[in-house]
């Protein structure tokens, strides 16, 4: 019960992940025909990269500890 420095960082790596996927999922579906289409799929893929970028870093500190 003392480490509990790799269950957080796979917690958050895994919620970065989750994150990403979803993300990147909900820029390739449709939106409805009121909305700013192109806005919200670069919205998404933004999200999506920032959180694959998250993981990436999370998955490192997991190697590194």
């Amino acid at each position: 019960m003392s480490n509990w420095l790799e269950p957080i960082l796979f917690g958050f790596t895994l919620i970065t992940f989750v994150l990403g996927i979803s993300s990147i999922i909900m820029s390739f579906l449709p939106t409805p025909e009121g909305e700013n289409v192109m806005q919200s799929k670069v919205e998404y893929g933004f999200f999506g990269a920032s959180a694959f970028a998250l993981f990436a870093v999370f998955v490192y500190a997991l190697a590194t500890v």
